[in-house]
Parts: C-alpha cells; sequence; structure tokens
C-alpha cells in the first residue's frame, strides 16, 4: 500500500497544506465540487460537519484502487483556512500517491 499526505512539515510547498484566506466552508463548497466533477472518482463520504469528503477509484488491473481524503480546517469566525489531502493506494503493482488526479493539484 502506498501512502502520501500533506504536511506542514513537507519541505516542498507543494506537499503542504494549501492555506487561503477564506472561510473554511466556502473551501469545503469547492472542494465538493471539485470531488464531484472528478473523472473516474466517486464520492463515498460527506462529513459537512466536519468538513472532510473522501472518494475513491478503482484503476484497474494493474492499478489497484485509490482513495482520496481532503478535510478543511479554520477558524469559525476568521476568514483563513487550511485544507489537508491524504492519498492512499491499495492493490496494485506500482503506487503513484502524489500523481493522484485531484491529490497532486494545488487544491489539496
Amino acid at each position: 500500500m502506498g501512502m502520501f499526505e500533506t504536511s506542514d512539515t513537507n519541505s516542498a510547498r507543494w506537499h503542504k497544506p494549501v492555506q487561503v484566506p477564506r472561510e473554511k466552508g466556502d473551501i469545503f463548497s469547492a472542494a465538493c465540487e471539485m470531488a464531484a466533477d472528478m473523472p473516474g472518482w466517486t464520492v463515498t463520504e460527506t462529513d459537512e460537519a466536519g468538513l472532510r469528503i473522501v472518494a475513491t477509484k478503482q484503476n484497474g488491473f494493474l492499478g489497484g484502487a485509490s482513495t482520496i481524503t481532503v478535510a478543511v480546517d479554520g477558524p469559525a469566525d476568521i476568514p483563513n483556512s487550511s485544507t489537508h489531502c491524504r492519498s492512499e493506494s491499495s492493490g496494485a503493482l506500482l503506487s503513484r500517491d502524489k500523481g493522484n488526479s485531484g491529490c497532486a493539484s494545488a487544491s489539496c
């Protein structure tokens, strides 16, 4: 199983959580829309209270299955949010979690 997760401790900026001066609810709504539009992916969980989305994709015989989890956090009354992404692959001969469509973009 392969795994990649954004973290403040990662040295490359593309591998850190995305922080923007917008309210977390707005960012979560945009993330939900983006997840619903990703070709081949199915949104399997949406936690509106916890601002968390889980999407899965079957990658075929050699590609196994991939799961992307997107979580948004930030203060309730201040327009400042962080978006975290976790990508996991299982059952594949080769895993490329940093290359998963959606999680490698600036929105994750």
